[in-house]
């Protein structure tokens, strides 16, 4: 009997190294008899569930590695959390239709805690519907938040990027403080867990070198005393540099950036911290400011990526393709440190429900006495996380050479449809996707 194929679907924010993790699943796959065909989702669970699926037999070799270093999500990631099965049968069934259709009998979902949790959904109910699935998880979230494993790919390069951000916006305020901007503010992503803005602390190497205050969503924040940390920077050094959590609370537990928007998961959609902390130091304090939105910058700043980062996302890639070979379900692999200092770590193993929507915090050790710098316990951690460089191939022109815009959809041949007849029941499901989206 031939081997089962994969599908592999990618979900949730995308990271710079992401890409590394499918090119290391299609690569081992292609190099392994345990395994049958490597399809691919097109927008993560919305593509399976619209039988947007893709060959990857059909990318070269070369095509594979420059999905390697080629950031965001070629293949088209989403926000849409799967329900239980009593309240989404049809979706499940739905699933299975493609499943058993395309002789799929893997799948693998590469993303952050809401993407373990649909994927350990789907591991559950093969059997109920008749059709057993291996569900593997495949880490990554620039949050740093995911339990159990060390690190999550993707975060070491945007701390390596908001690291050196912070270091030279940094120069740039102190040449004009003089006579023009006083303070930057560099807003970064973080909803919960402060690990983005944390690593930011990377750039101060002697004491009084900035960020002189980060802002972490584990702390509340403290106006007065943050503004007397800004004023004393400004008046011992001429400059401060602020670097802020997206995700700050106030002391009754609210974002100061909550839009009152919400995404498919449920999360509140936030944003625009900086301006709001930037008007509250001109207004107090009276100092020019500026202030930028790192955004999308960080977490597509492939360019700057870091080698440890873009080595353990193409671990977990062929991990999971391994895993999937001897027979395991409802599993992640994970990053596991031996040692920091020189930084050693080994792929290990997770459960599926143990790694669903669940969030890892910044330790209360990682945080300094003042609530506005990191320890020498947090430097130990992030430090060996930046190490090394791996850049992208430059082309001829100067700019990188990645894959186009559109990614793998324009390059792997498309499936077709397994029955016509199918549609109407397609379309059914489609529509009430984007209704409850």
């Amino acid at each position: 009997m031939p081997a089962r194929n994969l599908l592999y679907a990618q979900s949730g924010g995308v990271t710079p190294v992401i890409n590394a993790s499918a090119a290391a699943i299609i690569h081992t796959a292609r190099n392994s008899t345990a395994v049958g065909e490597v399809y691919a989702a097109r927008n993560g669970i919305i593509g399976a569930l619209q039988e947007e699926l893709y060959d990857t037999a059909t990318l070269s070799d070369a095509q594979v590695m420059a999905l390697r270093h080629t950031p965001g999500g070629s293949f088209g990631s989403c926000r849409y959390k799967l329900k239980g099965i009593d309240q989404s049968r049809a979706e499940y069934e739905r699933l299975i239709e493609v499943f058993k259709a395309h002789n799929i009998g893997v799948f693998f979902y590469n993303g952050g805690g809401d993407s373990a949790d649909t994927a350990y959904k789907i591991s559950q109910i093969g059997d109920q519907l008749g059709y057993p699935v291996q569900c593997i998880g495949v880490p990554k979230t620039i949050d740093n938040d995911l339990p159990i494993t060390d690190v999550c790919p993707g975060f070491p390069t945007v701390a390596k990027y908001v690291a050196v951000s912070t270091m030279e916006a940094s120069l740039d305020v102190m040449s004009m403080a003089s006579s023009s901007t006083r303070v930057f503010i560099l807003e970064v992503m973080g909803r919960h867990a402060g690990w983005i803005a944390a690593a930011a602390g990377l750039a101060q190497r002697q004491s009084d070198d900035p960020p002189q205050a980060i802002l972490f969503p584990e702390r509340a924040f403290a106006e007065q005393a943050f503004l007397q940390r800004v004023d004393a920077s400004v008046g011992q050094q001429g400059y401060c540099t602020v670097v802020v959590s997206e995700g700050v609370r106030d002391a009754d537990g609210r974002f100061l950036s909550d839009s009152g928007v919400r995404d498919a998961f449920g999360h509140a959609q936030l944003g625009g911290v900086a301006p709001r902390i930037a008007e509250l130091i001109k207004g107090r304090l009276g100092h020019k400011c500026h202030w930028a939105v790192s955004d999308y910058l960080q977490r597509s700043a492939r360019h700057i990526a870091s080698r440890i980062d873009v080595e353990q996302a193409w671990a977990v890639g062929r991990a999971a393709v391994e895993f999937a070979a001897a027979g395991e379900t409802g599993v992640m692999p994970v990053i596991e440190r031996l040692q920091s200092d020189p930084y050693r770590w080994r792929i290990g193993k997770a459960q599926l429900a143990d790694m669903a929507n669940q969030e890892k915090m910044m330790p209360e050790e990682f945080i300094d006495a003042s609530g506005f710098g990191i320890t020498a316990a947090c430097r130990e951690y992030l430090a060996p996380l930046i190490h090394g460089e791996d850049y992208p191939p430059y082309a001829a022109d100067g700019l990188p050479a990645y894959l186009p815009p559109g990614g793998c959809p324009l390059l792997a041949q498309k499936l077709p449809h397994w029955q016509e007849s199918q549609r109407n029941t397609h379309h059914i499901i489609v529509n009430k996707m984007k209704i409850s989206r």
